[in-house]
């Protein structure tokens, strides 16, 4: 333990994503660091979200699966599923990752301060009767599930935290919420033998992404079986022994034995002592410079708690900046335009940049082109279906590529570059991407782009 009379370089308060990805850069800069932790190392994404949802999407595409072997020749059927095994296959994966974490923030150095924290003054945070002081302080308490206003959670309402530790698959289901969250538990009870409705007040599902995504997704859905309710706004949720009733306020009532409450996420900044300090917040969440600094100096904020983006990786890259910014490297800021999105639902759905509306509204003189995955042929024999469709300024750069289709998330990688160093189609197209790969595609999209295309039409 640090001499407690001689403040850290930094104090971070949380150690999820962006928390411990700012105390090992930190350490790696030689940078003295406490971090601060009422929980687990790893924060929300490790324990309860990012990595155990996605351990249940992937259940729930291998039971998919075997529902539909024969259209392989494959003598394969799915008998149900062994909820406890399920689980223990989950934590076996958070498992790991924690050790592995926990090894890491260990071996850097980093002093980990147990229990939860409380800014006194702009250098000092006390946690549990102790103080530590830091020259510069940076809050990484992340976010927390939102629920509707008068929707009680209870054993049969409850919020993604519920879904993880569920006891039984029900017959029906009813997700309150069709963004990323509420299409990604869609995803997984459907893949394990629920019927699901999803209900959402906005007039199409993840209404962030190019309305076209929007059309697939909701097509790919109902030939699952997943049925949608959009522009649908909640009345009332009722909660009985066996089922629950959601009446909307226009259209029948949904019966159904669980409802998942996914309307998004708040940043956790409650009895932090901010408001006592002076860091102002903005309907919940922490406003900061491009440079993550607060309006208090000496304190930054990154991550969840910062307007924008709601991902882990975005939380990596603030950890990272602020602790380069504060050893004086002096890094380019983190842009949110510039970030991937995925999500995990079946179909995947991937895309960096700007839509085509984001961009005629910021002034560009934009042409987009989209190229079908019935062209590609690793989609085919994936069976799925989808797009790549590309933004470009028109002569100009690529602003933004948005895909849906199963395995798109991991095409991400070289569209963000595409993006962030402001390629041109035509530069892209002359990349050798290798057959037969889903990769395939989005070099086929960029061809189609840049006016050449080889397996589309112009």
């Amino acid at each position: 333990m640090a001499d407690p009379t001689t403040p850290f370089d930094l104090v971070i308060l949380g150690a999820g994503s962006g928390g411990y990805a700012c105390a090992l850069r930190a350490r790696q800069l030689g940078l003295t660091v406490a971090l601060v932790e009422e929980a687990e190392v790893g924060g929300t994404c490790l324990h309860r979200g990012c990595i155990p949802t996605k351990a249940m999407l992937h259940a729930a595409e291998v039971a998919e699966a075997s529902r539909h072997g024969a259209g392989m020749g494959l003598r394969t059927s799915f008998e149900g599923v062994d909820v406890p095994a399920l689980h223990a296959y989950k934590d076996k994966v958070v498992g790991q990752l924690h050790k592995g974490l926990v090894g890491l923030v260990t071996q850097s150095g980093t002093e980990v301060v147990p229990g939860r924290g409380r800014l006194v003054d702009a250098t000092t945070v006390e946690v549990e009767g102790r103080r530590v002081t830091g020259r510069t302080v940076v809050l990484a308490t992340g976010s927390q599930a939102r629920t509707l206003p008068g929707v009680e959670l209870g054993p049969r309402v409850m919020t993604s935290d519920g879904v993880l530790r569920i006891e039984e698959i029900p017959e029906r289901v009813a997700v309150l919420g069709g963004g990323v969250i509420g299409s990604e538990l869609a995803s997984v009870f459907a893949g394990l033998g629920s019927r699901v409705t999803i209900v959402e007040a906005l007039d199409r599902l993840v209404a962030g992404e190019e309305p076209a995504i929007s059309k697939v997704l909701e097509r790919s859905f109902k030939k699952r079986g997943i049925t949608t309710r959009t522009g649908a706004r909640v009345a009332s949720v009722e909660a009985g022994a066996d089922t629950v009733v959601v009446r909307l306020e226009e259209g029948d009532p949904l019966e159904v034995q669980l409802v998942v409450v996914a309307v998004g996420r708040g940043a956790r900044t409650q009895d932090l002592g901010l408001e006592e300090v002076g860091v102002r917040t903005e309907r919940g969440f922490v406003p900061t410079d491009e440079r993550l600094r607060t309006d208090v100096d000496g304190v930054r904020a990154v991550g969840d708690l910062v307007p924008g983006l709601q991902l882990a990786h975005r939380g990596f890259a603030h950890g990272i900046f602020v602790a380069e910014d504060v050893a004086g490297l002096e890094p380019a800021p983190v842009v949110d335009v510039q970030i991937p999105r995925v999500t995990y639902c079946d179909p995947e759905i991937a895309s960096v940049g700007l839509t085509s509306a984001q961009a005629q509204a910021a002034g560009h003189e934009v042409a987009s082109s989209t190229y079908p995955l019935g062209g590609n042929g690793r989609s085919i024999i994936r069976g799925t279906s989808g797009s790549i469709t590309v933004v470009r300024e028109v002569d100009g750069p690529v602003l933004g590529v948005h895909m849906i289709g199963a395995g798109v998330s991991e095409l991400v990688g070289e569209a963000q570059l595409m993006v962030g160093w402001e390629a041109h189609p035509e530069e892209v197209a002359s990349l050798v991407h290798a057959h037969p790969t889903q990769g395939e595609a989005l070099g086929e999209a960029a061809m189609l782009a840049a006016g050449r295309p080889l397996h589309a039409h112009a």
